[in-house]
């Protein structure tokens, strides 16, 4: 009989949700420990609502009700104020606390310095966490830290698994409903087909949880797949390791498996390093047929100085063959931006967006520099005494919470906004042909801009309002036009659109859309103090408030359907039906609509 026999897992919900849907959790994490410890316990029980603000009640009932004697806690940096609210709702009910994860494995003697955990486990936890279940904590335990008669006992790590094939598939039966599904049938899932990673960039953490590259079979994957497939309904699959192309030859044994089974309704997307694209040049075509539709690209900086020191091993010449690569095999690419290293300047930042353009990118992503604990960027910054703050709720990489040489976090976040106004190419703008449309692309892209602010909880309105501006002010200030060579089936634009978006202050821009013959240019202007042309108006202000109106939850519900909608076009008329009858949809929406309603009749 084991020690502990009703068992509790819950990873703790970032401090902020960040408005992607693709980064969701799925809880795969706390699913391969209850798959560890399914056959030696009596129950396994995970709360409801972990996707909504209700987690912290449905957790305190369910511990109520039901005798749970462990809660295993996982934790990311940006959880882990979170996951000591779960910790001290079990330690009020009685229960013996256990916490894993990054943060945990990075600092486990700060986790224990909080009196309501009793153990971490370090690194890969699931042979840890079986012994922790079926015997109690102890020193003959490896991996486990814990509090013994006043003091901290370390056993050290615990050895890799390195047949990887060996660890039990996650119960993912086990998952609370996210959005009306349930277990194995949601419509984001995640995999990983490896652990580890063969390179050691110095901002990771790879390492010090995962340590060295271990890859499951190809016949092993391709079985766990096999229980996400769902003919009748096309799931967004997120292939999650940190380099899934490091074997070219075990990938496309996968893809052959999968082609061979006919295990291809799905949409993929995975993560991996430009030059093992063009190493995998000969498969591209087979990863196409499985559905990889979206590959992320770290290409983290135009400054070869500043890869160098982040021992980020990228070539300018792979990234472009990469990206030509996809293209040509109709397979979609992000580019990921780390602003922010301490080596560079301000004009360093500005390059940013202009290079991600230059390299033909449709999309990327640009992120603040965080060192997160465990990592030698962290040491690298507590070193120079540039770590701004250590408000764990910040550390999601869209926070600036340090500094660098000679920019500190206000300017960092000025330009990490500015990043994203600037290198947008504005083509959905460009393609519309009348205000109506312009307008809504606008409020969109800045609604998004918004949502992307308030993972920052430092930021009150008026914060958000002046970064925003000032933004566009500085994008404005290079007198960006943007060009669009239409298409035969393009409707005309009868005459010039214009749409402004003005401060209560007054301060502002105007985005100005005018066609000759088959040529649309878009000029993004300073509002000077002369009488602008006539258009549209958006207060910002307003804007900001409604985004703040809109909870993350909420927003995130209404993203995930959206999701399932555009990977299953034509197919899906009940979830159709189920979104328009959702009162959060209607409530998101009527609070755009609000905005477009006053923006034209300030025209």
């Amino acid at each position: 009989m084991s020690h502990f026999r009703h068992i509790c897992l819950v990873e703790a919900p970032p401090a902020v949700i960040t408005p992607f849907p693709r980064y969701i959790t799925d809880c795969i994490g706390i699913c391969y420990l209850a798959a560890a410890v399914a056959d030696v316990v009596e129950s396994l029980v995970i709360p409801e609502n972990y996707y909504n603000d209700a987690l912290y009640d449905s957790f305190r009932a369910l511990l109520e009700k039901w005798p749970v004697d462990l809660v295993a806690i996982s934790s990311m940096t940006g959880s882990f104020s979170n996951a000591l609210r779960l910790a001290e709702i079990a330690r009020r009910n009685g229960v013996y606390v256990v916490m894993g994860g990054f943060h945990p494995t990075a600092c486990p003697e700060e986790v224990l310095g909080h009196i309501s955990v009793d153990a971490v486990v370090l690194g890969e936890g699931e042979s840890t966490f079986r012994e922790l279940v079926r015997h109690g904590s102890g020193a003959d335990i490896p991996g486990l830290v814990y509090r013994e008669n006043g003091r901290i006992v370390s056993t050290g790590e615990a050895s890799l698994v390195r047949d990887i094939d060996t660890i039990v598939f996650p119960l993912r039966e086990l998952r609370p409903f996210r959005y009306g599904e349930k277990g194995l049938d949601y419509t984001i899932d995640t995999i990983y087909t490896s652990r580890g990673c063969p390179w050691n960039c110095s901002f990771c953490a790879n390492e010090i949880m995962h340590r060295g590259w271990r890859s499951r079979s190809p016949e092993n994957v391709v079985d766990e797949i096999a229980l996400l497939h769902d003919p009748k309904k096309k799931k967004l699959l997120k292939i999650w390791d940190a380099n899934f192309l490091t074997n070219i030859r075990r990938a496309e044994a996968i893809c052959d498996l999968m082609i061979e089974r006919g295990l291809t309704n799905f949409r993929i997307m995975t993560e991996t390093r430009a030059r093992d694209i063009v190493r995998a040049e000969r498969i591209l075509d087979k990863l196409s047929r499985i559905g990889l539709r979206k590959v992320g690209l770290g290409i983290e900086s135009p400054n070869a100085k500043t890869l160098e020191l982040m021992n980020k091993k990228n070539v300018h010449a792979d990234i472009t063959q990469a990206l030509d690569l996809l293209r040509k095999n109709g397979i979609g690419a992000e580019g990921y931006f780390i602003i922010g290293h301490y080596s560079e300047t301000l004009e360093d930042t500005m390059r940013y967006p202009e290079f991600a353009r230059e390299l033909g990118l449709r999309q990327a992503l640009f992120m603040s520099m965080t060192p997160y604990p465990g990592t030698r960027i962290f040491d690298e910054y507590r070193k120079e005494g540039r770590t701004a703050s250590y408000d764990w709720d910040l550390y999601n990489n869209f926070c600036p919470v340090v500094t660098t040489r000679s920019m500190d976090t206000a300017l960092l976040l000025q330009m990490l906004v500015y990043c994203n106004v600037a290198f947008c190419d504005y083509r959905s703008v460009l393609r519309r042909a009348s205000v109506y449309g312009v307008l809504m692309v606008v409020l969109k892209d800045l609604f998004q801009l918004c949502f992307l602010l308030r993972a920052n909880r430092s930021l009150d309105d008026d914060r958000i309002v002046e970064v925003i501006s000032d933004a566009f002010q500085r994008y404005a200030r290079s007198a960006p036009v943007l060009h669009y060579s239409c298409r035969a089936s393009d409707k005309s634009l009868k005459e010039r659109v214009v749409v402004k978006l003005r401060r209560s202050t007054g301060e502002g821009v105007d985005f100005i859309v005018e066609q000759t013959h088959n040529r649309r240019t878009l000029s993004i202007n300073q509002c000077s103090g002369s009488p602008s042309p006539r258009g549209a108006v958006i207060r910002l202000e307003d804007v900001v408030a409604a985004s703040g109106s809109i909870s993350m939850s909420d927003l995130m519900r209404v993203l995930y359907r959206n999701e399932l909608l555009r990977n299953n076009p034509g197919r899906m008329t009940g979830q159709l039906f189920s979104s328009v009858a959702d009162p959060v949809f209607w409530s998101v929406l009527q609070r755009f609509a609000s905005l477009y309603i006053h923006a034209m009749k300030k025209r």
